[in-house]
């Protein structure tokens, strides 16, 4: 089967799937504004940090787009001078929308630089326009390509790590991952999950498992969808589970995405991968993170230093979904868990994995491990 998707482009228009509506109803929300696209990011309504950036480099080029069609033009056209600030403005506010994804930043700089080099080179603001609607295209283009590459880069590794230590194979591989990192986190493919595919594709992975991933799910929604389209073979876990699953189970590697990578490897990445590294390592199970080069921010020295995003408190008091038993109907209803009112609620959407609890990071340009007795990483041979 086809898989999934997270983002519809075609000329000036732009449309994503409402992802707080799966995997019950797929609904694809029209996008006609810088608003429209901060208030997705912002919502969750699309996650990921590589989604994050496509999206918002595809609401700069379809609203540059649809400037450089109307008639009369706005004002912001008519000079250099006009168009620095306005589009300036537009970056600096779509990159407020999500705060821990470092991609939406690179994505945000990269069209900076364009506009930068546009008036530097004294361009007409016209040209100018239309070298942004181009780099804005490029961002998400460019996504696909790059997540093949790194998951092919992953995916050998691991094989060739399970092989070289003699370790029991013989059905395949079983890899744990956790949130959702495939086709509707990116452009296409995925990251760590582009490396469960990879495996499958080339018939070396036994099984998928996956954490549920609370207290959005993104795992039991998001993850057990695409698996189930690409009809891989997989289990689903409670994040709870995560020890025993080790205990009980032959899993050769836990692999992950991540919204920001620092210099020395530390990595921010959903809620609960801190947990599932802290138990890899006590079973010395391998912890791989798969992130394209865009996601690793050298301005970051360590861990300590990435910003977390809180998520408002009541977001970790509510589920949504379909009733069940439904008689076949798939209307949504969102249900509280908690007593209401209830005080007192932590409820981060990122924690930070230390590069001492990783194995393996892995970018397009290819895999860095650390050196022996090292605690921390030199990533300067993947980015």
């Amino acid at each position: 089967m086809a898989p999934l998707i997270s983002i519809k482009s075609s000329d000036d228009n732009l449309e994503i799937v409402n992802q707080l509506l799966l995997p019950h109803t797929t609904e694809f929300i029209p996008i006609n504004s810088i608003e429209d696209a901060h208030d997705a990011i912002k919502s969750m309504k699309i996650r990921g940090a590589p989604a994050i950036a496509s999206l918002a480099a595809l609401s700069v080029s379809q609203y540059l787009t649809r400037a450089l069609r109307a008639s009369p033009p706005p004002e912001y056209l008519a000079s250099l001078e006009s168009l620095k600030p306005h589009i300036d403005g537009i970056l600096a506010f779509l990159f407020t929308s999500r705060p821990t994804a470092v991609n939406l930043g690179a994505a945000t700089r990269r069209l900076t630089k364009t506009l930068d080099d546009g008036i530097a080179a004294r361009k007409d603001p016209r040209v100018v326009a239309e070298d942004l609607v181009g780099e804005g295209k490029a961002v998400a283009e460019e996504d696909v390509g790059r997540n093949r590459e790194m998951a092919k880069w992953a995916g050998e590794w691991l094989a060739e790590r399970v092989r070289s230590r003699n370790l029991d194979a013989s059905g395949g591989l079983n890899v744990l991952t956790v949130c959702n990192t495939g086709s509707l986190a990116t452009s296409g493919y995925g990251t760590a999950l582009g490396m469960i595919t990879y495996l499958h594709e080339t018939s070396q992975l036994q099984k998928a498992y996956y954490t549920q991933t609370a207290p959005y799910h993104q795992g039991s929604r998001l993850t057990a969808l695409e698996l189930q389209t690409l009809q891989i073979p997989s289990v689903m876990i409670c994040d709870t589970m995560v020890g025993s699953l080790f205990q009980h189970h032959n899993i050769h590697a836990v692999a992950v995405g991540a919204d920001r990578i620092a210099k020395n490897g530390d990595t921010a990445n959903k809620i609960g991968t801190y947990n599932a590294a802290v138990l890899a390592a006590r079973h010395k199970i391998p912890f791989i993170v798969v992130a394209p080069i865009s996601t690793v921010d050298l301005d970051v020295q360590d861990g300590a230093h990435i910003p977390i995003e809180q998520r408002p408190s009541l977001e970790a008091c509510l589920v949504r979904g379909i009733l069940y038993p439904n008689d076949g109907k798939t209307e949504q209803v969102q249900v509280m868990i908690t007593p209401p009112g209830l005080e007192g609620i932590y409820n981060p959407s990122f924690d930070v994995t230390p590069a001492e609890l990783i194995t393996a990071i892995v970018t397009e340009k290819g895999v860095a491990v650390k050196a022996e007795g090292a605690t921390t990483f030199d990533l300067s041979s993947i980015v």
